[in-house]
């Protein structure tokens, strides 16, 4: 299983603003510090507002903050959220089978194995919040990496 770069980033932007809980962040900070175009983080966050999991605030004084505190956002739910398709094979897509139909369609042991696999690694992720993710060295890396706020 290999998360997108989508998913990646959103991860990123939220381990981010939960180590800056003390300030609103700009999207140019976040794409500086990880060195990611803004424009693509700009679809991502608005993706992660939608969800709950970043609040947004326009104009002077604006930026970002996390939707709710890091203890109550499962990594699972940001990875459900972010990622269109879970499938680990064709058959296992939303639309029904992706590309050529399978042989094995009808009694296919493997996509019931595969799809075992995919509920323990979501259960894995299920069990994890964002602060169980921020140990003391990434809490320092993304503090020292950190672009200074702009003085007004």
């Amino acid at each position: 299983m290999r998360l997108t770069l989508y998913t990646d980033y959103a991860l990123r932007t939220l381990l981010y603003l939960a180590v800056h809980t003390d300030r609103r962040v700009s999207i140019r900070e976040v794409a500086q510090t990880y060195g990611i175009s803004e424009n693509h983080l700009v679809k991502i966050i608005h993706h992660l507002g939608r969800g709950g999991f970043v609040h947004t605030q326009r104009g002077r004084g604006g930026g970002l903050t996390l939707g709710r505190p890091a203890e109550e956002i499962c990594v699972g739910d940001v990875v459900r959220h972010t990622e269109e398709d879970m499938a680990l094979v064709g058959c296992m897509a939303r639309n029904g089978e992706d590309g050529a139909p399978c042989l094995l369609a009808g009694g296919c042991s493997l996509r019931g194995v595969l799809g075992q696999a995919l509920d323990a690694f979501m259960g894995v992720l299920d069990k994890a919040t964002l602060a169980d993710l921020l140990h003391p060295y990434e809490r320092r890396t993304l503090l020292q990496a950190a672009s200074p706020p702009p003085q007004l």
